[in-house]
């Protein structure tokens, strides 16, 4: 059973072309974030914690399996390359276990044919290191709101 807290926030989103805010009744969403990097870990941390979101941070897809997080994650935001299992892997073992929770790929390392696979699989994003606040942001709040990534 997923437990679900419900609590009032102001909700803002700024990007280079719009910002707005509302105040809001919304369910607590829980970010993982995946990295075995730990500054770009800290840093997507620190960027989705000032958003408001409950964050929960990992240095694998192996740590983050082995949690009790995987049931109450709102949102995946991992690293496509890591020692063990990768990313795309990730993407697939969770899609396989029948968990739908929306996942957003970061890179060092971009590859055209690894992208596709992964948006094909259902992807929210696909960003290359360094990314923007702003272009994670917006892959955030479409995974949030069910809103398909651009492709």
């Amino acid at each position: 059973m997923k437990l679900v807290h419900v609590q009032w926030r102001r909700r803002s989103l700024c990007t280079k072309s719009r910002c707005f805010g509302t105040w809001q009744l919304a369910k607590a969403h829980v970010i993982s974030i995946i990295d075995d990097d730990p500054s770009v870990r800290e840093a997507t941390q620190s960027l989705v914690r000032s958003l408001g979101y409950s964050v929960q941070a990992f240095s694998s897809a192996e740590e983050y399996l082995h949690s009790d997080r995987v049931r109450d994650s709102s949102c995946v935001i991992t690293d496509l390359h890591m020692p063990g299992m990768s990313g795309a892997d990730l993407q697939e073992h969770l899609i396989a276990e029948g968990h739908e929770i929306p996942v957003i790929f970061v890179t060092a390392y971009f590859e055209e044919r690894v992208r596709a696979r992964v948006m094909d699989a259902g992807a929210f994003g696909f960003l290359r290191k360094p990314f923007s606040d702003e272009s994670l942001i917006e892959c955030l709040d479409k995974a949030l709101h069910g809103r398909p990534a651009k492709q």
